[in-house]
């Protein structure tokens, strides 16, 4: 039996006269995502991206689950091909979806014919395959509207299809489309969601972290690594800064004002994460701020944080409540390495009454009282600890 697995654009088919290159770029994300487990044959026809394995030993289980974390893909199906003759494809629904059909109590048949020269219409190839399927499965009935399982028959250019249920693929936009971005990774719940986000609108994402040992610990970045991991399968690449801060970050404390502490740390954070995205081709940063979360992200602190360098800030969770951050972190199974208890450079030496609406004139002035900080920053930057995350 042939099996391919058949992908369905989402907002590239919107794309006009360049779909093309967005469907180029998600076709060479399969290829790569699916490059260790074989050689497969990637082509788009009809709207549908078909990957089909070029070897019997393929371990399309695995094959299927990948793809279901490619960027760009609104939908997939797993399905069977064969000929287009109605009896092959009455013998193939019954043996191919045999378990989904005695698992099931009603079921209906969706039947499409791009090639009008197959003798049936969808209606008549739906009346005969139902009849057929009730046949050989009399446990079965047939619901049109709410069915336990649906049988899928598409009639296309070259062969038949026979699939299940399509299951919804990740959504989005082919990665790398819109260009590359740095996400600032604290190890909390937030960043990992906003990297994310951002990857599912086809931005390349490289991660920048800060670390401040001994004040942090090792395990603190290794929980970052961890991190990283689990959004490879999404991302497809993914390179980790990890930028040694402890010098910056106790010149801050020494020198700077205390109720301003929090701002003044992460504007120091946002001009080294600047230097390492012009170094390394990203033309934007990622932040997972949302919106008077904690004091540092009110908008008073929010506008003088950006203006501390240059970048576009993206802050996909802007809008959003801890509840529903939450859910995403859990969904991309980063919520559980997230809550570890190791505590990252963003919560040491946090003054207990923060200044929730900082003026720019006040943060620039504590600035100027500051004159090594540009120096510490440069050098922390420089010696930041590159990780290819494979």
């Amino acid at each position: 039996m042939k099996e391919v697995i058949m992908a369905y654009q989402g907002e590239m088919a919107l794309k006009g006269l360049n779909r093309k290159s967005f469907e180029i770029a998600v076709m060479k994300t399969i290829r790569r995502r699916l490059a260790d487990l074989g050689k497969f044959k990637v082509y788009n026809a009809q709207s549908t991206i078909y990957v089909e394995p070029e070897s019997d030993e393929i371990d399309m289980d695995e094959a299927y689950s990948r793809m279901q974390k490619v960027f760009g893909l609104a939908a997939l199906s797993r399905a069977a091909v064969c000929d287009k003759d109605f009896a092959t494809i009455s013998a193939l629904a019954k043996t191919y979806l045999a378990d989904e059909l005695n698992a099931a109590k009603t079921f209906k048949v969706v039947a499409r014919r791009s090639d009008k020269t197959f003798p049936m219409n969808s209606m008549e190839l739906a009346c005969e395959l139902g009849g057929d399927l009730l046949d050989a499965f009399p446990h079965l009935t047939v619901d049109v509207h709410h069915p336990d399982c649906q049988v899928f028959v598409e009639i296309r250019d070259y062969a038949a299809y026979v699939h299940p249920d399509k299951v919804k693929g990740a959504g989005g936009m082919p990665t790398s489309t819109s260009g590359k971005a740095s996400v600032l990774l604290s190890g909390g719940i937030d960043s990992p969601v906003a990297a994310w986000m951002m990857a599912k609108r086809g931005l390349s994402i490289q991660g920048v972290h800060f670390a401040s040992p001994p004040y942090t610990s090792e395990r603190a970045k290794q929980k970052v690594v961890d991190l990283s991991y689990k959004l490879l399968p999404w991302t497809g690449s993914f390179k980790l800064f990890v930028v040694p801060f402890t010098e910056p970050q106790v010149y801050i404390r020494d020198h700077g004002v205390p109720v301003l502490f929090t701002v003044l740390m992460r504007r120091s954070m946002m001009r080294v994460a600047e230097k390492l995205s012009v170094r390394y081709g990203a033309d934007a940063l990622i932040t997972g701020e949302s919106l008077a979360q904690v004091a540092s992200q009110t908008l008073k602190a929010i506008v003088c944080t950006d203006a501390a360098q240059e970048l576009p800030v993206l802050r996909p969770l802007i809008g959003m409540d801890k509840s529903e951050i939450t859910e995403i972190a859990r969904a991309i199974d980063t919520f559980d390495i997230s809550i570890e208890p190791f505590e990252d450079c963003c919560t040491i030496f946090t003054p207990p009454h923060p200044k929730t609406r900082p003026e720019l004139a006040e943060i620039l002035a504590a600035e100027a009282a500051m004159p090594e900080l540009a120096a510490l920053e440069e050098a922390a930057a420089a010696a930041a600890e590159k990780i290819a995350i494979e």
